[in-house]
């Protein structure tokens, strides 16, 4: 670092690393996030053997909602509503495993 005869040149040269440190943290924060939910995916679709795509998994979501819905719904004496809802689910997850 030179010394100059302007403090204000080394305030904002300070204020710079500061804020390039920042910056640089939180890229790095970014990056293992990103990296982090790539691989989840990616190993969620392997293990079922499912496509690794945005529709898959709103599609899975809804299948274990459906099937929620059949088992709160056994729980609420309405059996045959619940095995409707169950059996939905099961082949929605059912068409969409490979």
């Amino acid at each position: 670092m030179s010394t100059t005869s302007n403090p204000f040149e080394w305030l904002g040269a300070a204020l710079g690393t500061v804020i390039r440190v920042i910056i640089d943290s939180l890229m790095w924060l970014f990056d293992m996030i990103t990296g982090a939910s790539t691989a989840f995916i990616n190993g969620f679709s392997q293990a079922l053997g499912v496509d690794s795509g945005i529709l898959t998994f709103a599609a899975v979501i809804l299948g274990l909602f459906l099937i929620y819905l059949g088992v709160q719904r056994m729980f609420r004496k309405r059996f045959v509503a619940g095995i409707i809802w169950i059996l939905l689910g099961l082949w929605l997850l059912s068409a969409l495993i490979r």
